[in-house]
């Protein structure tokens, strides 16, 4: 996907929330989706277009000094048997190992099938996120507003 402004980014975000949502894979899981990219790619910015598709009525700012913030799901969203309640944007810049974020309850949040969860520098916990986490990929585009955004499944 090519994005040309924030507003372009926050869009693509909303289809692909709606997208999620609409998935059939195991209702039993939390679904976890680890954003990918350099510093000033979008991320935040994608995060906050999501969390606005689930219904999220808080500002969204990136959690990079608190390295987790915790959003209310105003209206549930309902995925086949399962609602989602609450989201979770983490910003793990400041983390070095995958133990600082199970220090912070981490295992706990991501056994609740009522949560989803956005991550922000997911490679530094690779080895601890589920198998089935959804990465995209945030690049710098040719001009200064231009955001190249991939979805892998790494």
């Amino acid at each position: 996907m090519l994005s040309k402004s924030k507003l372009q980014t926050q869009k693509l975000a909303v289809r692909f929330a709606k997208k999620i949502l609409r998935s059939s894979q195991d209702l039993k899981l939390t679904k976890v989706i680890a954003l990918r990219g350099d510093l000033g790619t979008g991320k935040t910015t994608f995060t906050q277009g999501f969390m606005g598709a689930l219904g999220v009525r808080h500002r969204v700012t990136s959690p990079t000094f608190l390295i987790v913030r915790k959003y209310e799901i105003s209206t549930p969203i309902k995925r086949g048997f399962i609602h989602f309640h609450h989201a979770y944007h983490f910003d793990l810049y400041r983390i070095q190992k995958p133990k600082e974020l199970l220090d912070l309850g981490f295992k706990k949040i991501i056994s609740d099938p009522h949560n989803i969860l956005l991550i922000e520098w997911p490679e530094r916990v690779k080895k601890i996120l589920p198998k089935d986490t959804i990465w995209i990929e945030f690049e710098h585009g040719k001009s200064e507003k231009e955001r190249i955004i991939t979805v892998t499944s790494d």
